[in-house]
């Protein structure tokens, strides 16, 4: 599948990877801080998204169908140990090709990381994601907005997560087939359980975020990142403050920062 992409820089690769309806500016929110800081940023719409092509049936948006696609963007630029960065479902997909193939990976970003190891099985969260994904394909973002839950967060962020929101939204060219991956990912498995992480040795930041502006990727999670992987890092915004995740640029600084100390 030829997908959508775009590179910017030069020097060491590091690639990035977006979550589950958002698109590839949605990861270091179009901060080109890393680029000019001597890294080659590549990054491509997933299956389905943004510009990229819808995938060949409406079920193909398994985690090892987006396994598969990163493998092919790797092997297609003959990326040699590229650092990978990944938000959310991005998150899990690079770290599922990660602990398949460590030695393809010079050192990982897991960025607000939500996959615990197992899909999502609880009837009324998957009722949930259902709803997402029929607002989706009608293209309502009014509904998918109010259903998204950015309307329950505190006063001085609801605003800016709701035009966020409609924002990634509007990017996408082929919204029935987002609506697609809003049911089959959340129902999928990246990789089987978290042992495997207390293997992997390769550094790995993992910018965590609070429950109260980010309930849809547990803090927790993060932690738990963070305890089993050994050359592990955990970064999260101080209390009151915005997601570390939303801010590109301090989130750029947090990824320079770490890498440098590992070159």
């Amino acid at each position: 599948m030829q997908l959508s992409r775009e590179e910017e820089g030069t020097g060491a690769p590091l690639m990035l990877l977006h979550g589950l309806t958002a698109t590839r500016r949605y990861v270091l929110q179009g901060s080109r801080l890393l680029s000019r800081d001597g890294y080659r940023l590549i990054s491509y719409d997933a299956r389905g998204h943004g510009e990229s092509p819808p995938a060949p049936d409406p079920t193909a948006y398994e985690y090892s169908d987006l396994v598969a696609d990163l493998r092919g963007v790797l092997d297609e630029l003959d990326l040699q140990r590229p650092v990978l960065a990944g938000s959310s479902m991005g998150a899990a997909t690079a770290l599922a090709v990660a602990l398949e193939e460590p030695e393809r990976v010079s050192a990982l970003v897991q960025i607000t990381p939500a996959y615990d190891g197992a899909p999502r099985t609880d009837p009324a969260d998957l009722e949930e994601w259902e709803a997402l994904a029929g607002a989706m394909a009608e293209a309502d973002l009014d509904a998918f907005v109010e259903l998204s839950g950015v309307n329950r967060l505190p006063d001085k962020y609801r605003d800016v997560a709701r035009r966020a929101v409609r924002q990634r939204l509007e990017r996408h060219e082929h919204p029935q087939a987002v609506a697609d991956a809003l049911r089959v990912v959340p129902r999928s498995a990246a990789f089987d359980g978290l042992d495997g992480l207390d293997h992997l040795d390769i550094p790995v930041l993992v910018v965590g975020s609070r429950d109260e502006t980010d309930p849809g990727h547990p803090l927790s999670v993060a932690e738990e990142y963070e305890r089993r992987l050994p050359r592990a890092k955990l970064v999260v915004e101080a209390e009151g403050e915005s997601p570390l995740a939303w801010r590109g640029a301090q989130l750029s600084r947090v990824i320079a920062n770490f890498l440098a100390a590992y070159s």
